[in-house]
């Protein structure tokens, strides 16, 4: 059995922060605090959570862009903590990223093809092959080559997305991370992304992390569902059980806030959640979901709950699970 593409193994990520006026101390955020989690090669992963939850985090912590507290992540075979300059060079290559707002990420001044081409051109590839590239890669993401020569304020939202997924598929990326990739459009241009994007996976076997606050788009289009709460990984697991029949009371609390898209099922009684999150920096013992917890005991205040198997490919990390016979 061949191993994980992404393998992650108590991953911290902390943030020291002055204390008091005068700065006379620090303390720390724990914006991602032991996470363990595996992504198979040509799995679609959802990540969900509230604003805050450490996904974003997450994410840059894969994409190198910040470095991790303690732990271990090995992408593609290579070890973040001992990766040298060529091992960093061939991950860039190998994980591309797309935005939530492509516009900003689009330089105004350069053309289509300029944008899609700059990667390339970046990483070493001559520009006539670069040339060549980006026109292959439009076409990929369904777009008639004229538009090469236009500029990002002659587009439309989901034009300019497609121009994105378009620019990060020109290194032939084997991992794509996406962060918010269609809550800034229309609902009939979200369907046609989703269905790009899970059209391009299934081409070019891509793995994704898809970060989103849309559990319906999570549904619908991940394998897996992680779930994430004040920087713990509370619920990892197939789609359509941590989608339908949750174990975790957070994720249960999420999916019942997500709105109902099927007239039959408008009159299902749903828990919704009370409260917010709190502070990272403030954190007591115990499960930290707990003050929100409708289920929660004594023990809940004073254990913290240790990930369960409840099923092979299903963790949660909950001291009385839900839906256990």
């Amino acid at each position: 059995m061949s191993a994980p593409m992404i393998e992650m193994k108590d991953v911290q990520k902390y943030f020291r922060v002055s204390k008091g006026l005068f700065k006379t101390g620090t303390e720390q955020v724990k914006a991602v605090d032991h996470i363990t989690l595996s992504v198979e090669e040509g799995e679609i992963v959802g990540l969900v959570g509230e604003s805050g939850s450490g996904k974003t985090t997450l994410a840059r912590v894969l994409l190198s862009l910040t470095k991790m507290t303690g732990g271990d992540a090995v992408i593609d075979g290579v070890d973040l903590s001992k990766a040298t300059h060529r091992d960093m060079d061939k991950l860039h290559r190998e994980i591309a990223v797309v935005f939530q707002d492509p516009a900003s990420n689009l330089n105004p001044r350069e053309t289509v093809e300029s944008s899609i081409m700059r990667p390339m051109v970046i990483h070493g590839v001559p520009r006539s092959k670069a040339k060549e590239k980006a026109r292959e890669v439009l076409q990929m993401v369904k777009m008639d080559l004229k538009y090469l020569d236009s500029f990002p304020h002659q587009l439309s939202g989901g034009q300019l997305q497609r121009i994105a997924i378009a620019r990060a598929l020109a290194l032939s990326p084997k991992i794509m991370i996406l962060d918010e990739p269609t809550s800034a459009l229309d609902v009939s241009v979200q369907a046609q992304i989703l269905n790009l994007l899970l059209d391009l996976q299934e081409q070019m076997h891509l793995t994704y992390i898809i970060i989103t606050h849309d559990l319906n788009v999570i549904k619908y289009i991940s394998d897996k569902i992680a779930v994430m709460y004040l920087g713990q990984l509370v619920e990892f697991g197939p789609a359509d059980v941590v989608g339908n029949h949750p174990s975790h009371p957070y994720t249960k609390g999420l999916m019942d806030a997500a709105p109902i898209l099927d007239p039959r099922d408008r009159g299902k009684e749903k828990e919704i959640m009370k409260g917010d999150p709190g502070s990272l920096i403030d954190l007591k013992a115990g499960c930290r979901f707990y003050a929100r917890c409708r289920y929660a005991t004594d023990e809940c205040k004073e254990k913290d709950p240790e990930n369960r198997i409840l099923a092979p490919g299903h963790q949660v990390a909950c001291v009385h699970p839900l839906n256990i016979e």
